[in-house]
């Protein structure tokens, strides 16, 4: 590969209401602290709202178990205890940090070794130009089965193709994310949320009817449809807003040379080496009694091979990276090995500082009990507001979509919020698998923006590696028009459906009684 510098700037052409409105995000979304004080900053915001809302007595009640929640005083002697003796846990278990660490191992060897970049000119990089952002966005959406790992090893790659092909990276990089998180409620195929989502639902649905067994696949075909609606509109926002107002990237942009015989020879064996891993992970998950599946149910769905992904997602971007730096001779011997290695790691400093900081701000979170209280209060004062029919369904994915700004965990919201709403809109007439398929909307429209989903400030870190300058408002205003976009497709479509009265799924009526 060789570099070149880009010496243009953004597009001066940016006019329109929605442009001004951006570059306000931007412009004031600047001149927020450095990503790790803000985060320290919001940290010690949460230990004084602590302070004063745990004197004012706030609580509330868990709708799930009847239950109070209170607020939890983390100033007093017991609260600075246990932040002094849980400061290294939090860091340490705070579940993003080692996902992307190891995922970043086999993916950073692979940018390392040159095979990434093999693999862009001999596939995506031939294929049809107008065919290469759709794919990326489909790949992105799908790839959210996999949960957050399709967060952390897409973007970076979506840049570096981006670059490749003359345009921005944080375009791609955007894009990449936006797909990912953004998507979370669509596919092609089931995921690991699914089931999980839905196992809440049943436990809100039988506080009205005991007998009711939720079906994971109940908004299965809303979930396929949303997918082909999704991909052009993410394309429509990546090409005519977001490159747009980037402009032209101004760092250096690998041109990418023709293939060489050896990188031929490299990929080959490398695409055998997948192959074969592909074919060991198949013949443990296919079988029955596989040992990738579940020892009790034989589920794949909940099973080792889920809780394996991020390790088998590392070994087949390690094994086909190491095999390709063979045969390119830039992987000689030990040495070089480690030395790959530790470049593939050498920009996941700051990454590492801002976890430390975030995952200390999300502890103090969850431990103070505001996030649980505010969800409650708002699900309450929606529920008192009176609203009916689909404005009351369309307010429900606002409240879910407001709250996933306190708590980013999908499940963890979901958990609240449906022995609140299941059994409300049960008792007006609607299915769980309405008011699931609602929530689940909600939760994804704002997942771009939510700084509460640690991943916002992985990929801050990625941005920074294109421009050290990088602020929160000019990955924000990248972002936003994303979540704009997918809700404003999102909600119409779930009007549609809901007005035409389609089936969600299999067992996925609208309403209870069927009409």
């Amino acid at each position: 590969m060789n570099s070149q510098k880009v010496s243009s700037g953004k597009n001066d052409k940016k006019n329109g209401f929605f442009n001004k409105f951006l570059d306000l995000i931007e412009k004031y979304g600047n001149k927020l602290p450095d990503p790790v004080m803000l985060f320290v900053y919001i940290a010690g915001l949460i230990l004084i709202c602590s302070t004063i809302f745990s004197l004012l007595g706030v609580t509330a009640i868990n709708p799930g178990n009847g239950e109070e929640i209170i607020v939890v005083n983390l100033l007093n002697g017991e609260g600075i205890i246990k932040i002094l003796t849980n400061l290294v846990a939090n860091f340490t278990s705070f579940p993003p940090l080692g996902l992307v660490l190891v995922v970043m191992l086999g993916v950073g060897l692979a940018e390392s070794t040159g095979l990434i970049g093999a693999v862009m000119k001999t596939t995506i990089l031939n294929a049809p130009k107008k065919l290469i952002l759709p794919t990326i966005v489909l790949v992105a959406i799908v790839g959210n089965a996999a949960a957050d790992a399709a967060m952390v090893v897409l973007p970076p790659i979506v840049a570096m193709i981006f670059i490749a092909l003359g345009r921005h990276p944080i375009a791609g990089l955007a894009a990449a994310y936006a797909s990912v998180a953004g998507g979370f409620s669509a596919n092609l195929i089931l995921s690991v949320l699914d089931p999980l989502v839905s196992g809440f639902t049943q436990t809100g649905a039988q506080m009205i009817d005991p007998e009711y067994i939720a079906n994971p696949a109940m908004n299965y075909y809303f979930l396929v449809v949303s997918t082909l609606f999704l991909v052009p509109t993410a394309v429509f926002i990546t090409t005519k807003i977001v490159e747009p107002r980037l402009g032209k990237y101004e760092g250096e942009i690998e041109t990418l040379d023709e293939v060489t015989t050896a990188e031929k020879k490299g990929l080959l064996w490398a695409g055998v080496s997948v192959a074969v891993m592909a074919v060991v992970i198949l013949s443990l998950s296919i079988p029955e009694n596989g040992l990738f599946r579940h020892p009790e149910t034989g589920s794949l769905t909940v099973s080792p091979l889920m809780d394996s992904l991020v390790p088998l997602m590392m070994i087949l971007f390690l094994v086909p990276s190491i095999i390709f730096g063979k045969v390119v001779k830039v992987i000689n011997d030990s040495k070089d090995m480690a030395n790959h290695l530790a470049k593939a790691m050498s920009g996941m400093g700051m990454y590492i500082v801002i976890a430390f900081v975030a995952a200390q701000m999300i502890a103090f979170f969850n431990w103070s009990n505001l996030g649980p209280i505010v969800a409650i209060k708002g699900a309450e004062t929606l529920e008192s507001i009176g609203l009916k029919g689909l404005p009351l369904l369309i307010g429900f994915i606002i409240v879910a979509a407001l709250i996933n700004f306190l708590i980013a965990s999908a499940s963890a919201k979901w958990a609240i919020l449906a022995p609140v709403f299941v059994p409300m809109f049960m008792l007006l007439g609607y299915s769980p698998a309405l008011t699931q398929m609602a929530y689940r909307i909600g939760d994804s429209i704002t997942n771009p923006i939510t700084p509460m989903l640690a991943y916002f400030a992985i990929v801050l870190t990625f941005a920074k590696k294109y421009d050290p300058k990088m602020g929160i408002g000019t990955l924000m205003s990248s972002l936003l028009p994303y979540s704009i976009a997918f809700s404003i497709m999102w909600i119409i479509l779930f009007a549609a459906w809901y007005l035409l009265g389609i089936p969600l799924g299999p067992e996925g009526e609208l309403f209870l009684n069927p009409k």
